[in-house]
């Protein structure tokens, strides 16, 4: 049950106080002046605090002043002397409200009420926020770049520049290289980061679907289309929208995404009217743009809108010195997922696994990581990197 701290230099008052706030079910306990109230309220923990305002040597304007940065609980001020002026001043110090002698009882049950409710509600949205920072940090954790090869040192150094900017990135590298990583990297290191990133995976969506996916439709421009509907340019407004596999989109949906680029603005299937959006566009494919361009599937002027910034994302075949910490961060990872003990690799196991040609880059690795914890024993040995890959 809630406790609260009943402060004034008058006993009756006080009593009174208690026994209505006790019958209420709350816990109470009494100061008889400003001092012992400040001394109370700084070594106990209270829901609420009721304090006189006219009490000799530490008035409850000063009382408010000694506390209010120092605790949680809302402070009540209650007055038999009670006029505009001290209730403005009051309120600007920090108390949570002002009510004058001598006490309505539904005036002050109310007030205690509400008070009560809003100190539960500030430390629930608390608990929320740090739960949704903690939910972030992990996700962002996933999001990470493992190695201290030339060409990570490269992207680290490119992705600290670029981020704060709001300019174009072009990110390419074959399938399973962490194209997406540098991605969520450069979002997460910008002044976007609070908002939203939106990816699409342009190589999944149906060509004849990929414009309404993009740009939104309106209702009834085309059959299944029962309701208006933003699109990813929209979604993604004030944060950044992550094209994937852009060398897949068609020609007349680059055309438009060109439109969009140039003015700021996109229209819906079905519609006339223009809408302005403020986004980020990061794009990455595992084609080579240009040999595309040459061969008439993509479109030069848009590659060059995409292309202000390029960062190429090396294979793990390039890379083999990053398969070590590779390999200890996917381990520890699969076995927190898979709620086991953590498992290690030896020496032996890593270099069986630095000599392995990886064409499906660091995704393949990840994979044989999880199937070698699973199926081999606390070490995992070369002997069971051969077994089993």
């Amino acid at each position: 049950m809630a406790k609260i701290l009943v402060v004034d230099d008058e006993r009756a008052i006080r009593n009174t106080l208690k026994e209505i706030l006790e019958f209420e079910g709350y816990t109470v306990d009494l100061a008889e002046d400003g001092k012992q109230g400040v001394a109370k309220a700084l070594t106990n923990e209270f829901d609420l605090i009721y304090s006189d305002v006219k009490m000799p040597e530490l008035d409850g304007i000063d009382l408010l002043e000694a506390i209010h940065d120092k605790i949680k609980a809302p402070v009540v001020l209650i007055s038999g002397h009670g006029n505009i002026e001290t209730a403005v001043e009051a309120i600007k110090k920090g108390a949570w409200d002002f009510i004058e002698k001598p006490l309505d009882l539904n005036r002050l049950l109310v007030t205690t009420k509400n008070a009560l409710d809003h100190q539960s509600l500030t430390a629930e949205l608390g608990q929320t926020k740090e739960a949704f920072s903690t939910l972030k940090k992990k996700v962002n954790a996933k999001y990470q770049m493992i190695g201290e090869s030339e060409g990570c040192a490269r992207i680290r150094d490119i992705i600290n520049k670029v981020a704060p900017t709001d300019a174009r990135v072009l990110i390419t590298g074959d399938n399973g290289t962490g194209k997406e990583i540098v991605a969520r990297m450069l979002h997460e290191q910008s002044a976007r980061k609070d908002k939203v990133m939106v990816e699409v995976n342009c190589a999944a969506i149906p060509s004849e679907l990929i414009e309404s996916e993009l740009f939104g439709h309106m209702k009834g421009s085309f059959t299944g289309a029962v309701k208006d509907r933003a699109g990813k340019f929209e979604q993604a407004d004030g944060g950044t929208l992550f094209l994937d596999e852009i060398g897949d989109m068609s020609l007349a949906a680059q055309t438009k995404v060109l439109r969009a680029l140039q003015e700021s603005e996109v229209t819906r299937v079905g519609s006339d009217k223009p809408i302005k959006v403020d986004v980020r566009v990061i794009a990455a494919t595992n084609k080579d743009l240009r040999k595309e361009i040459e061969e008439g599937h993509f479109r030069e002027d848009l590659y060059h809108r995409l292309n202000v910034i390029p960062i190429h994302v090396p294979s793990l075949d390039e890379r083999k010195e990053d398969i070590p910490l590779l390999v200890e961060y996917f381990a520890k990872q699969v076995c927190d997922e898979q709620r086991i003990a953590v498992k290690t690799f030896d020496k032996e196991a890593v270099k069986a696994l630095q000599n392995r040609t990886w064409k499906g880059n660091i995704r393949e690795l990840r994979n044989v990581v999880e199937r070698l914890i699973i199926l081999s024993g606390s070490t995992i040995t070369k002997e069971d990197v051969a077994l089993f890959c």
